[in-house]
């Protein structure tokens, strides 16, 4: 994605012939990307002129201004990687980590320079999954910030700041849902499979539109207290109501209803924030009936 916007990239592994086959296997991955029309015409091309495959760490981060760690997710890897990275790179280079749960101030450790670190966790399919978490620690020069969300921005993908914490944000919400799930096979109250239909067709239909904020907003945030109170006849402590949905219930700030919520969206722009939800959710009816079932099954 860096390559195909325009900028100059060079590819490292633990040796020069993994980088090689890596940078064929990109290639080749591209050809089928344009032939199934996902990647522009012009995008092998571009492949080729802007991605090198590297001799070496070293050679690859020598003249860098941008620099990503994507090694496997276990901190000694990532120590001895970002130790090698941090003493060939410029010491201006920002250096950023792709991982996906580990401490930012962790790997920052092995960091010179360490200012200038931070995550930048891309989800895979890189090439077609839009967000990026962007993850400061503690010690991480705020200047860079805008630095990095253009480098990323550049490449179509949209960022988020979050603050450096276990499992970030994407993690914490996706492992939370997970768990629950598990929880309900164990209980044999659903099977895999009609929980992931349950998932697919109702809540996990609004968000690629709306955030978890959002769809509270325009349930009605006092209908969510009343939910949650229902929950905690059968579970207590798990559905225990959150004190930031309480607050704002008290407050009578209930959402879209009365102008005012988690996202404060006025209340006379509720029928075109409407209007919207309803034209998105036909649209990706469409889409999902167009492109026909997930060969799962």
């Amino acid at each position: 994605m860096l390559a195909l916007s325009g900028a100059t990239v060079r590819i490292a592994d633990i040796s020069a012939e993994i980088a090689q086959s890596n940078y064929d296997r990109l290639l080749t991955e591209a050809e089928q990307f344009v032939a199934d029309g996902l990647f522009p015409e012009d995008a092998v091309e571009r492949l080729r002129a802007n991605l090198h495959p590297a001799q070496s760490i070293e050679e690859a981060v020598a003249d860098a201004v941008f620099i990503e760690e994507a090694v496997p997710e276990k901190i000694e890897i990532k120590h001895a990687t970002l130790a090698r990275i941090s003493k060939a790179a410029r010491p201006d280079a920002i250096i950023g980590s792709n991982t996906s749960t580990i401490l930012i101030g962790k790997l920052a450790e092995a960091v010179e320079g360490p200012e200038r670190f931070l995550g930048v966790h891309f989800s895979n399919p890189a090439p077609f999954i839009p967000g990026v978490e962007l993850i400061p620690h503690d010690g991480t020069d705020e200047a860079i910030l805008p630095t990095v969300e253009a480098i990323v921005q550049g490449t179509g993908k949209q960022t988020a700041r979050i603050k450096d914490a276990t499992g970030f944000v994407l993690n914490r919400l996706q492992y939370a849902l997970f768990h629950e799930a598990t929880q309900l096979v164990d209980s044999g109250i659903a099977s895999p499979e009609d929980i992931d239909t349950i998932v697919r067709t109702t809540f996990g239909f609004r968000l690629p539109f709306f955030g978890p904020f959002a769809i509270a907003d325009m349930a009605g945030l006092d209908v969510y207290a009343f939910c949650y109170a229902s929950l905690q006849t059968e579970f207590p402590e798990r559905f225990a109501t959150p004190p930031i949905l309480q607050n704002l219930v008290d407050a009578g700030k209930l959402g879209t209803k009365t102008g005012a919520g988690f996202l404060d969206v006025p209340a006379d722009r509720t029928p075109e924030l409407i209007a919207y939800r309803n034209k998105a959710y036909v649209a990706m009816q469409k889409l999902i009936d167009e492109l026909g079932p997930a060969p799962i099954a």
